[in-house]
């Protein structure tokens, strides 16, 4: 059933955490919400959740109103299931009594089932401190969704797990999740792990959604700089446009170098990729910071005029220098008026 955040905002004193947030997790499918600290998304989920009233706005299920300015039922009576950081597991509880603690019926059958399923059969009769952290977060994804809710949420689920497990635990968690067909939002400052994960995804900056969509919309079509850089691994470089060139702290670029449509703005940020800077020896010189091998090519980091940096990557070992020019290839960069 899908769950839909209409216009909603939300602030903490003086503090906006959101503005005018709308959009649709779909049914069945696994919704990321990406962005740094502090851009409101672990805000929004807690609106969601119930943990936090709605000031304003609209939070609907299947189209019945879940949550509004004047309407906010508590957690229990929401039919969400809530995943943190931590698992949050009752410490005094075992692995089998923490998932049948939401459980109406709690049939060792079931129960078992469900640690099955996470990969945690036999274990029932374990403490949550006699497990692994990842195992922990297997036994915490089990108690939240052996209920059946309707909808889970799921705030930095993979965090804590040791960093050579997360990938293959947020793999498992999205088979396990699209095997439910619950609606899944997951809150994570990631973008490896909202592209392991997610179906869409809400890109988070300053309490506004940049840009949704699929992870190949954002990847091929980013509505800002920003969206492109996360998506692409590309670098974004300040310019401002003086006729057919761009003025950077890299020294002044073609336009033809811009790929499409070049923005009707004095300042631009362009998107640049680094295998796609080449390096000269001759003209408008960069101070190089640090070249690094790696294998049989290399990696050169520059200092702009203005203190940016910017990085070539090479297929080839290059010789140390005490400054390159850098200029993208033609039609390889894309750009975006400067916000």
């Amino acid at each position: 059933m899908s769950l839909e955040f209409r216009h909603i905002a939300h602030a903490y004193g003086p503090v906006r955490a959101l503005e005018d947030i709308s959009f649709t997790a779909q049914e069945g499918e696994i919704t990321c919400l990406l962005g740094q600290s502090g851009c409101g998304k672990s805000t929004l989920l807690n609106l969601a959740a119930g943990l936090l009233d709605v000031q304003s706005g609209h939070i609907a299920l299947a189209g019945e109103t879940l949550a509004e300015a004047g309407y906010n039922p508590p957690p229990e009576k929401r039919p969400v299931g809530l995943v943190f950081q931590d698992g949050a597991l009752f410490p005094h509880m075992t692995i089998a009594r923490n998932v049948g603690f939401g459980l109406e019926h709690k049939g060792g059958a079931v129960i078992e089932g469900w640690l099955d399923r996470v990969g945690l059969g036999g274990f029932g009769q374990r403490y949550p401190h006699e497990l692994s952290g990842g195992q922990q977060q297997r036994a915490a994804l089990a108690r939240a969704m052996a209920p059946g809710p309707r909808v889970l949420l799921m705030d930095e689920p993979f965090a804590s797990v040791d960093i050579v497990l997360r990938r293959a635990l947020r793999r498992e968690c999205r088979l396990l999740l699209r095997e439910q067909g619950a609606t899944t939002i997951l809150v994570t400052h990631d973008p490896s792990e909202a592209l392991d994960v997610a179906d869409r995804i809400a890109v988070m900056e300053s309490g506004k959604i940049v840009q949704f969509g699929t992870p190949l919309e954002l990847h091929e079509e980013p509505a800002a700089a920003s969206v492109g850089a996360i998506f692409s691994g590309a670098q974004i470089v300040r310019a401002q446009r003086h006729g057919e060139m761009l003025r950077t702290a890299f020294g002044d670029w073609p336009v033809e170098c811009v790929r499409g449509r070049l923005p009707d703005a004095k300042t631009l940020d362009l998107l640049v990729s680094a295998s796609d800077i080449a390096l000269f020896e001759d003209g408008e010189l960069s101070p190089v910071r640090d070249i690094q091998p790696m294998g049989e090519g290399s990696r050169v980091l520059l200092r702009g005029a203005d203190g940016s940096e910017i990085t070539s990557e090479r297929s080839f070992a290059m010789k140390n220098c005490d400054a390159y020019r850098a200029t993208p290839m033609p039609g390889t960069v894309r750009a975006f008026a400067a916000k």
